[in-house]
């Protein structure tokens, strides 16, 4: 079976390689790096709405990998030599109900707005929180020469 899986990959990789569209154009060969064109240094801040959609994606998709086993093994919990069927079922429901309540605040909350309107007040923030890092770095150092 492997043989065959494997066999069918490399037939349809091939066949695109030879078969398959050769435009390059300028944005193609540029490289992609999470939805921002790379454009500028390499030390530009990044908007934390990156790494805030990426710590969802992995709790979410942590907390889904716990719905297989649960799944394997529901028809012997639930088997009548168990007697847990209802403990099992109703468990599942309220780690599901959990995880809609979790997504349901992240929507609330706007975790998942991309939006021009949240595009402008993340912006807004990061300018207020430069201007409170650069005041701090001069408070600093008047400080330091003060003393």
């Amino acid at each position: 079976m492997f043989i065959v899986a494997a066999g069918f990959a490399i037939t349809f990789i091939g066949l695109s390689q030879l078969f398959g569209q050769r435009k390059r154009t300028r944005t193609k060969l540029m490289p992609y790096e999470c939805g921002k064109d790379p454009v500028g240094s390499a030390r530009e801040r990044f908007s934390v709405k990156f790494y805030l959609i990426a710590m969802i994606f992995i709790l979410f998709d942590i907390e889904v990998i716990f719905l297989v086993p649960w799944a394997v093994v529901f028809r012997l919990l639930s088997s009548p030599a168990m007697g847990m069927r209802n403990l099992v079922y109703f468990e599942m429901l309220l780690f599901i109900g959990l995880l809609a309540a979790g997504l349901i605040y992240v929507i609330k909350k706007g975790g998942l707005d991309w939006t021009e309107g949240a595009r402008r007040e993340a912006e807004a923030e990061a300018r207020l929180l430069e201007r409170k890092v650069s005041g701090s770095k001069f408070q600093v150092s008047s400080s330091s020469k003060a003393a």
